[in-house]
C-alpha cells in the first residue's frame, strides 16, 4: 500500500469558485439546441408514419386478394358479400369443406392501420370484388391521407 506523502497530507479541499459548473445561460442555450434538434428530426420523421400506413394498408389488401384468388381456384368462386373476408379464415356453411384448407386462405384478419377492418364487396364497384380500407379518416371517400386505398389502385 502507497503511504501518503508530506505533500498529499496538506493538501486542502479546493474551493468551488465561480467557474465551476455551467451557469443558467449555458444550460438554457444548450436544452434550445436540442430542442432544435429534435423538432426536425420529428417534421423529418413525421409525413413518413403516414406512408409507412398506407403502404401497410397495400399490403393487407395485396395478401387478402392472393387469398380470393386461390379460393376462387379451389370453390370456382369468390366469396359472396355475406361470407366476407372471414371466408377466408374458416370455410363459410354449405361450402365442400374437403376443398377448404385446414389452416385457411389466411391465419387470421387484421384491421387497417388506423384500427378498422377492411371492407370487402362482392360485387364489386371496381372489379369482381373490392377490398379496401377507408383510410385514415375512417369515412368512404377522402382525399389525400384520408382517400380510400383498395385493390383497384
Amino acid at each position: 500500500m502507497k503511504q501518503p506523502t508530506e505533500h498529499s497530507r496538506n493538501r486542502q479541499p479546493r474551493n468551488r469558485s465561480a467557474e465551476d459548473g455551467f451557469t443558467l445561460t449555458e444550460v438554457l442555450v444548450t436544452m434550445a439546441i436540442i430542442g432544435l434538434l429534435a423538432t426536425g428530426v420529428v417534421l423529418a420523421v413525421l409525413p413518413r408514419l403516414g406512408d409507412a400506413s398506407i403502404t401497410k394498408a397495400r399490403a393487407d389488401i395485396a395478401s387478402y386478394e392472393t387469398a380470393m384468388e386461390f379460393f376462387r381456384l379451389d370453390h370456382f368462386r369468390f366469396p359472396t358479400e355475406q361470407e366476407g373476408l372471414q371466408a377466408l379464415v374458416e370455410a363459410p356453411a354449405g361450402l365442400n369443406a374437403a376443398k377448404y384448407p385446414a389452416e385457411g386462405y389466411v391465419q387470421r384478419l387484421r384491421d387497417d392501420p388506423w384500427g378498422n377492418a377492411y371492407v370487402y364487396r362482392n360485387p364489386g364497384e371496381f372489379g369482381a370484388f373490392d377490398i379496401l380500407s377507408y383510410g385514415a379518416d375512417g369515412q368512404e371517400g377522402g382525399e389525400g391521407a384520408d382517400a380510400d386505398i383498395g385493390n383497384w389502385q
